[in-house]
């Protein structure tokens, strides 16, 4: 039955991106540069800038805070998401990488000015996340969430002939994607699929502050495959469910001209420990 099939999402699920290292730093997409102008201007009291980033995959977050001049200790469950960010930032002496689940990782209390994660914190668990970011930062310190969501394009001259292809072979509960306003996007059911949780408030955070960006990105077919197998509820398809989606999504795509534009919505979520 549909309803006893898993989604993908199941945090048993989190280290999948594992097996496709390199396509993953290839395909996925990079967050604009006003998201980060926002959240050093949202941190520039910060001092020491200690810093964690929970579940750094293979760094597409990582570099503008280095650049920043902060000591980023990375926390990657994935052995090989972790060996590619240790070769990618090998000549940076304020980078190091934790080999563990945020959850399981020993952190010192009151030790660090910012955390942050990138479409990351959805896959830590609830109960822990929240409480410990709280624990480990210093009074004042932020916590800084950011994530991408695609935006639905009903009007796409593609976007028929893809729900085709998905009925075929995506064999789970399937919702087609819904257009939202920017409010919508920042209700608190949206922001629990999202980042895991309702409201910041809810765990001692003041401050709160939500931004949005937009951008745009062009894929040729192949890219765009690649892309899609960073998904995870693509990605844990069966093998046969999957190729067939992936191969006839590429035969549109390249009927189209071969390329394929995505339109992304980025979400930057942030708040502050209070100083006592």
């Amino acid at each position: 039955m549909l309803e006893n099939i898993k989604n993908g999402w199941e945090r048993e699920k989190r280290v999948h991106f594992d097996e496709i290292v390199e396509n993953y730093d290839r395909v996925r997409w990079n967050y604009p540069d006003e998201l980060y102008e926002d959240i050093f201007d949202y941190t520039k009291t910060n001092i020491s800038k200690n810093a964690i980033e929970i579940g750094a995959g293979t760094g597409k977050a990582t570099l503008p805070f280095l650049e920043n001049g902060y000591n980023v200790t990375a926390i990657e469950l994935g052995v090989n998401m972790a060996e590619y960010l240790k070769d990618k930032f090998k000549d940076n002496n304020k980078f190091n990488v934790i080999i563990s689940a945020f959850e399981d990782t020993s952190l010192e209390k009151e030790n660090y000015d910012l955390v942050f994660a990138a479409s990351s914190f959805h896959w830590v668990d609830l109960e822990v996340g929240c409480p410990k970011v709280f624990s480990i930062l210093r009074n004042g310190g932020v916590f800084a969430l950011f994530r991408s969501n695609n935006l639905s394009d009903r009007d796409h001259d593609l976007y028929s002939e893809f729900q085709e292809v998905y009925k075929k072979y995506y064999h789970k509960p399937y919702v087609e994607p819904i257009k939202l306003t920017e409010e919508e996007f920042w209700e608190p059911k949206r922001i629990n699929g999202g980042f895991g949780f309702n409201d910041l408030c809810d765990y001692g955070f003041i401050d709160i502050s939500k931004k949005h960006y937009y951008s745009e990105i062009i894929y040729n077919s192949d890219d765009y495959i690649g892309l899609l197998d960073t998904m995870s509820d693509h990605r844990s398809l069966p093998e046969n469910d999957r190729k067939g989606l992936y191969t006839g999504i590429k035969e549109i795509i390249l009927k189209h001209g071969g390329l394929y534009k995505v339109k992304y919505f980025y979400q930057l979520y942030m708040g502050r420990k209070p100083n006592k």
